[in-house]
């Protein structure tokens, strides 16, 4: 037999390639996770959907378990740089939590795999995998916290805005917004996403008091 199945070496030859069929399987293994969650999802399933074997799929990236953390610590550093970008950028007043606001959108637009992989877990998805929220989400969501803070009036819950914020972005690229057509409006659509932005817009400025 090969050493694909036994695992004995790279089954695509060179480190290079192995990194190469790792990101593959990591590619396939978000996209299945983001649709169908931890728990609806297996190794085999992945595996199919590569055009791999189960035993190559484990080659570079381990179980069903070691994928999940890789795929979440993938998510989690694409979020973690889109938000020091925008916070080089942040000015503590209206205009900048705007623009703020405005940057969260734009990744889940450009990313809406990372806000279905959390809206995954908010419903007890790998509920084995624990603490995910302290090392990923928690952080950010404390460094959004400290950085508006100053741009807004005493009294106001900042914690719970921000996670205001989250909640309805990532609802809204779950769920959309029904049509009469029955089909959903959602974050691949310029037109209602533009729309939501607004709407975000009034929500925040009144949440914060701006």
């Amino acid at each position: 037999m090969s050493s694909s199945i036994h695992g004995a070496g790279p089954p695509d030859g060179g480190s290079g390639a192995a990194a190469s069929g790792r990101e593959r399987v990591l590619d396939v293994a978000t996209r299945l996770f983001a649709a169908l969650g931890y728990d609806g999802t297996s190794t085999r399933l992945i595996a199919e959907a590569a055009g791999l074997n189960v035993a190559t799929v484990a080659y570079h990236a381990g179980g069903k378990r070691e994928l999940y953390l890789a795929v979440m610590e993938r998510a989690h550093r694409l979020e973690q740089e889109a938000l020091a970008g925008a916070l080089a950028a942040f000015t503590p007043d209206a205009a900048g939590v705007r623009a703020l606001v405005d940057g969260y959108l734009d990744f889940c637009v450009a990313h809406p795999q990372v806000p279905a992989l959390w809206m995954h877990r908010w419903l007890s998805d790998a509920a084995d995998v624990a603490d995910l929220e302290a090392r990923y989400a928690r952080p950010l969501i404390d460094t959004i916290i400290a950085a508006i803070g100053p741009a807004v009036p005493a009294g106001v819950d900042v914690e719970y805005a921000v996670m205001t914020v989250i909640w309805v972005t990532h609802g809204f690229g779950a769920g959309g917004l029904p049509a009469a057509g029955g089909e959903r409006r959602r974050l691949d659509d310029p037109a209602e996403v533009a729309r939501f932005r607004a709407h975000l817009h009034q929500l925040v400025e009144r949440m914060l008091g701006l």
